[in-house]
């Protein structure tokens, strides 16, 4: 029989991939991108290809003379059809490859693995760390690799070997992103939420990140459990709060709100369409309560539309010192760019319209398809037509866990600015 942590009992028999590479030939323009690195290569780009494939199978990629491009991970259910995973010169792509590459990434965030305080962060972070499609996150000693693509799962077995090698834990929880999920007959019988390693998990697993307690749900909750990617702009804001009346607008399980509560705010909303998640905002101030300032802090949960609320909060005369706005990804492709900045200045012309004057605004994006540039603008063109211009504080980008690799990884800025005096 199998040790209790193996995953021989969890995981279904997975083909391996075709001993055959799928050989590829692609136009001009997608052999410049490959050439400068770009981990991507969609299906329109492709022009030959030598036969028909299979989720992970090997793609190897020439150019037109000929010569080696890249090799990676064939997806026939993806638009990307393959995620790269070697440029430039050939690799036997197996298990000791995928070791020393999980190895440098997990190497890279040394610096955070040897902050006491923080305990949750991220280990591999998709092709911005060379791995496509792939990302790992720990909490604690929970490590939780989410799988864009069901091309990972020919691999898997190799990737969990090398990920408790270089990062040991507990525990290792597989979840799927949406599109993986929308192909279930290439899942393998898996289920997002699977435990691959370690013993069973009945609730959230708790973690720190800066000193401060939070619990995640790696099996049911958003992204891997947690929203690690806004852990320095959280920092930002606790220097900010200091007797001031704070609303955190998509406050998820209240984050932002306790670094701003740990900033000694006088008042913290937290306000989000979820009940659940308010709920577990709750927790999380109860975790931090023997900290003076996030037990002498006074919290209100809101469950009610942002849009709504800050509406109706403008209506009533509330008014705030410093106001959070942190909301999910409004552009999920090209198409809906010019919508999303429409939400974004109809949320800041709505925080504005509850913030005093001298107060702070602190206001991000997570659509990778905006870009910062165009985000920055409409937050500034938003607040003018609103008649409260903004002096900006400072922007921001990715964290050292969440590197920047290529264009379309760059997709996390955040403004922090102050309502103008003048």
């Amino acid at each position: 029989m199998p040790p209790a942590n193996s995953t021989a009992h969890v995981l279904p028999h997975i083909p391996t991939p075709d001993p055959r590479p799928i050989a590829v030939r692609v136009t001009p323009a997608a052999e410049r991108a490959l050439r400068e690195g770009h981990p991507w290569l969609f299906e329109r780009s492709i022009r030959q290809q030598s036969r028909a494939g299979r989720p992970g199978d090997l793609a190897v990629v020439f150019d037109r003379r000929n010569r080696f491009l890249a090799v990676g991970l064939y997806d026939p259910t993806s638009a990307i059809r393959i995620r790269l995973l070697q440029h430039h010169e050939p690799a036997t792509i197996g298990q000791a490859w995928f070791q020393e590459r999980i190895a440098a990434s997990v190497q890279r965030r040394e610096p955070l693995r040897q902050a006491e305080e923080t305990t949750g962060y991220r280990l591999v972070h998709g092709g911005n760390d060379g791995l496509p499609g792939l990302v790992a996150d720990r909490y604690e000693r929970t490590l939780v690799v989410k799988l864009y693509t069901p091309a990972w799962l020919p691999h898997l077995r190799d990737v969990q070997t090398a990920l408790l090698e270089s990062a040991p834990a507990e525990r290792l929880i597989l979840r799927f992103g949406r599109a993986a999920q929308d192909q279930p007959q290439h899942l393998h019988g898996l289920r997002d939420g699977a435990i691959l390693h370690g013993p069973p998990l009945d609730g959230p697993v708790l973690f720190q990140e800066n000193g401060l307690r939070f619990e995640a749900d790696p099996i049911h909750g958003q992204k891997t459990g947690f929203f690690l990617d806004q852990r320095e702009n959280r920092a930002r804001v606790t220097p900010l709060a200091a007797g001031k009346a704070v609303l955190d607008v998509f406050a998820y399980s209240g984050p932002f709100s306790l670094y701003a509560a740990r900033g000694a705010a006088r008042s913290v909303v937290s306000l989000d369409g979820s009940r659940p998640a308010l709920e577990a905002a709750r927790r999380n101030f109860a975790l931090n309560r023997a900290i003076p300032a996030v037990a002498a802090a006074r919290h209100e949960l809101v469950a009610e539309d942002a849009f709504q609320a800050l509406e109706r909060m403008g209506r009533a005369g509330r008014r705030f010192d410093l106001v959070i706005v942190d909301p999910p990804a409004f552009a999920r492709n090209r198409a809906q760019v010019s919508g999303a900045l429409a939400a974004y200045e109809r949320l800041t012309r709505l925080a504005v319209g509850v913030l005093r004057t001298g107060g702070v605004l602190v206001q991000a994006s997570c659509s990778s398809r905006v870009g910062a540039d165009e985000f920055f603008a409409a937050v500034h063109r938003a607040a003018r037509e609103a008649g409260r211009p903004l002096q900006e504080i400072e922007r921001t980008g990715h964290p050292l866990d969440h590197p920047v690799g290529f264009k379309e990884g760059a997709y996390l800025k955040c403004l922090f600015a102050r309502v103008s005096t003048s």
